[in-house]
């Protein structure tokens, strides 16, 4: 198990990196969100994503 650990601890520590950086980037759009930040300004007129908006 050492020296499983040993021959892989560069691959371990990056993807322990990784994951953190995931996890503060989801941890950032889950408070953005509950708090009412979100991407979404309201200004449907430049938004090619808006699903809510009245062009035809």
């Amino acid at each position: 198990m050492l020296e499983f650990l040993y021959n892989n601890i560069g691959t371990i520590i990056v993807a322990v990196m990784v994951a953190a950086v995931v996890a503060a980037v989801i941890i950032k759009m889950a408070k953005d969100k509950k708090s009412g930040k979100g991407s979404c300004s309201g200004d449907c007129s430049c938004c090619g994503a808006c699903s809510h908006s009245t062009k035809s």
